[in-house]
C-alpha cells in the first residue's frame, strides 16, 4: 500500500465509528489506535528478545533494565507485554483487559503518549459500543513496519489523518494546528541565510517550539533541513500544555524516528522545560489574544525577582494576551553569538506590533527587541483568512542575535497581504492559502533587502518615540492664569495633552513648530517624558485612492434610482 492508500484505509476505519461518535470524536481514537500500529509493527521483528531480556533483568535498578530493554528492541522504545495486537485477536471476550495490558507494557515514553489520549476511557468506551474488537482487527490488517514504511513517511501519513480530523469539526480546527503552507514560509524564512551554519558537516541542529501544538512546525523543520542540507542532523524539542495535543506531538516524534523524551508536557511560562538547553532555531505560533491570568503569579515573581537574569526582564505585557512572553521566553533560548547565533521565525497578531502607550510592558518589551538588542530582523504580514481558527491579520516575525552587516540596526518589513491563493473551499476561518510558488517569492524578497512596493527598509529608531506631556494654564473665573508660590503658572490637569514625537526629531523644534502656534501659552513638562516603540505596520504601506468624482458618483445613484423605478413599474407598483 501507498502513502495515500494508507491515509485511505486508516480513514475508512474512522468511518466505522458514525452513529455512537460526533465526527469531531474520531481523531480522539483513530490517532491512537494508529500510534499503536506503528509501534506494534515496528517492536514485532525483536518482540521475543525484548521478552527474554525482561526475564533476564527482572531485579535490576530500572535505569539499567531500561538499557538492557532498549538494546534489546533496537529501539529508545520497548513493550514488555506478552501481546501483540495479532494476539489480542485471539481472545474477543478479553480484548478491553488484554488490550490495556498490552499498552501499560510500553516503556514511560511510548506510555505517556496513550495516557496523554486517555486511552483507557477510549478503550472502555469502545467496549460499551462493541466496537473495540472490530477496530483491532481492522487495524491488524494494515502494515505499517518500517521496511513497508519510512519513518518519514508515517509521518506524512500521520500528519495527513490529523490534518483530516482537525477540518471535520470547523469550531475547533486550528485552535493547535497551524496551516501547514504557513509553516513552511516561517521555517524558509528561518533556515534562509543559514547555509554558513546548516552546510558544515556533520552539523547538529537543534530546534525549539514552546508552544508545539501537535508538532507540525517541528517536522515540517526537520524535513525542510533534510531537504536542503541532507548532512544536517536535526533534533527537534517542544513543550506543550493540552494533553491531547502533547500526545498527538510526542507521537509524531515517535513515528518519525525521532527523540520522544524531547518533548516535554506542561506550561512553558510557568514550568519551563529544558533549562540548561539553548537553541540556533526556533519556530512557533503561540495562541493570539489569549490570557495569562493562570501563570500571572509566577511570571510576575519571575519579573520582580529575577529581573534580566530570568526571562521577562523586560517588562510584562496587559493580562489579557501573552503573546510577548512567549517571545521574552523565546529570547533566553537563543544560542550566543559566539557559538553561532540564533534564529526565530513566529507568528503573531497584530497587537505586539502597536499595542501599549509609550512606557507599558508592551512598548517596553518591543524597545528591548528592536533598540537594546537590535534583534527584529524582518516582520512579514500574512494575508487575511489564512488560519483555521482566525480571520484577522497576522505576521511572521524573524528574529536574529547575528545579522550579517547590512542588517544591523535595520528592520525589513515585508506585506505580502495580498499575496495569496483563493481556495475551493474554504476550512474554518481559512480561505486563502500560499502556493509553493508564492512561499518562493516571499522569501526572494526577504532575500533581497531591497525598498520595493512590499518591501520597507526601516532604522530601528525610526519606530521610537517621546511622549511628551504638554501642559496648559489654570486660569480663574476672570481668566487670570493662576500661579504658584514662585510665580509659576500652575497646571489645568483638563487641558494636559500628550505628544507623541519621533525620536530623530528634535522635540524643541517639534514644540515650537507644531504646538506653540496652536497654544501659545503651553509648555513641556520633560520629567514626565517616556519612551516608546511602536510598528505601525499598515500605515507604511497605506496607498491613498483619490476619491470618485462627484459626477461619476450623481450618475451612478440616478442609473441606481432609474433601475428601481423600472422594477417596482413592472410589478405595477
Amino acid at each position: 500500500m501507498n502513502h495515500q492508500s494508507i491515509v485511505s484505509f486508516i480513514w475508512a476505519v474512522a468511518d466505522m465509528l458514525r452513529g455512537d461518535y460526533k465526527q469531531h470524536e474520531y481523531g480522539d481514537i483513530i490517532l491512537p489506535f494508529t500510534v499503536l500500529r506503528r509501534l506494534d509493527c515496528v517492536l514485532a521483528g525483536t518482540k521475543e528478545q525484548v521478552l527474554a531480556a525482561n526475564e533476564m533483568t527482572s531485579g535490576m535498578v530500572d535505569d539499567l533494565a531500561k538499557i538492557k530493554l532498549t538494546q534489546a528492541s533496537g529501539f529508545s522504545f520497548y513493550n514488555t507485554s506478552k501481546y501483540t495486537m495479532d494476539k489480542l485477536r485471539a481472545d474477543p471476550g478479553n480484548i478491553a483487559e488484554n488490550l490495556s495490558d498490552y499498552v501499560r507494557g510500553f516503556s514511560s515514553d511510548a506510555l505517556d503518549v496513550f495516557e496523554k489520549f486517555d486511552f483507557y476511557a477510549r478503550i472502555d468506551s469502545l467496549q460499551a459500543n462493541n466496537l473495540l474488537f472490530q477496530i483491532v482487527d481492522k487495524f491488524c490488517t494494515v502494515d505499517l513496519g518500517p521496511e513497508t514504511v519510512s519513518d518519514l513517511e508515517m509521518g506524512n501519513i500521520y500528519e495527513n489523518l490529523l490534518r483530516r480530523f482537525s477540518e471535520m469539526s470547523n469550531e475547533t480546527a486550528g485552535e493547535h494546528f497551524s496551516p501547514r503552507d504557513g509553516v513552511e514560509l516561517a521555517v524558509d524564512l528561518l533556515i534562509s541565510g543559514a547555509s554558513a551554519d546548516l552546510s558544515q558537516d556533520g552539523k547538529v541542529v537543534n530546534v525549539y517550539d514552546p508552544c508545539a501544538g501537535t508538532g507540525g512546525a517541528l517536522s515540517i523543520f526537520k524535513d525542510r533541513v533534510n531537504e536542503y542540507y541532507p548532512k544536517a542532523t536535526v533534533y527537534c524539542f517542544g513543550q506543550e500544555l493540552n494533553a491531547a495535543t502533547f500526545a498527538t506531538c510526542k507521537a509524531d516524534m515517535l513515528l518519525r524516528g525521532g527523540e520522544a523524551k524531547n518533548i516535554a508536557f506542561g506550561n512553558t511560562l510557568t514550568d519551563p522545560a529544558f533549562a540548561d538547553v539553548q537553541f540556533g532555531y526556533q519556530v512557533s505560533n503561540p495562541p493570539y489574544g489569549v490570557d495569562w491570568k493562570k501563570s500571572k503569579s509566577v511570571v510576575e515573581a519571575e519579573y520582580k525577582n529575577e529581573g534580566f537574569r530570568g526571562r521577562f526582564g523586560a517588562g510584562l505585557p496587559r493580562v489579557s494576551d501573552g503573546q510577548l512572553l512567549f517571545i521574552e521566553h523565546m529570547v533566553s533560548k537563543m544560542r550566543p553569538v559566539k557559538d553561532g547565533g540564533a534564529r526565530i521565525a513566529v507568528f503573531m497578531n497584530g497587537s505586539p506590533l502597536f499595542t501599549g502607550a509609550a512606557g507599558s510592558g508592551e512598548s517596553d518589551i518591543r524597545k528591548w527587541l528592536l533598540h537594546d538588542l537590535d534583534l527584529v530582523e524582518a516582520i512579514v504580514a500574512m494575508p487575511n483568512d489564512f488560519f483555521y481558527n482566525t480571520g484577522i491579520a497576522t505576521y511572521i516575525w524573524v528574529l536574529n542575535n547575528n545579522k550579517p552587516a547590512e542588517r544591523r540596526r535595520k528592520v525589513q518589513l515585508i506585506n505580502a497581504n495580498g499575496v495569496f491563493t483563493k481556495m475551493r473551499k474554504s476550512l474554518g476561518s481559512k480561505r486563502n492559502e500560499l502556493s509553493g510558488e508564492q512561499i518562493r517569492a516571499i522569501v526572494q524578497e526577504y532575500n533581497a533587502f531591497e525598498e520595493t512596493k512590499t518591501s520597507k527598509i526601516f532604522d530601528v529608531d525610526d519606530f521610537g518615540y517621546t511622549t511628551v506631556t504638554v501642559e496648559r494654564p489654570l486660569r480663574d473665573e476672570h481668566g487670570d492664569i493662576v500661579t504658584d508660590r514662585k510665580g509659576n503658572p500652575k497646571p489645568d490637569s483638563s487641558l494636559r495633552d500628550t505628544e507623541d514625537i519621533p525620536l530623530k526629531q528634535d522635540i524643541d523644534e517639534y514644540f515650537e513648530r507644531e504646538v506653540k502656534p496652536y497654544s501659545p501659552d503651553a509648555w513641556m513638562d520633560r520629567k514626565k517624558d517616556k519612551v516608546g516603540y511602536e510598528i505601525p505596520f499598515t500605515r507604511y504601506f497605506y496607498e491613498y485612492t483619490p476619491l470618485r468624482p462627484s459626477a461619476a458618483i450623481l450618475d451612478d445613484i440616478r442609473s441606481l434610482e432609474a433601475s428601481i423605478a423600472d422594477s417596482l413599474a413592472k410589478v405595477g407598483l
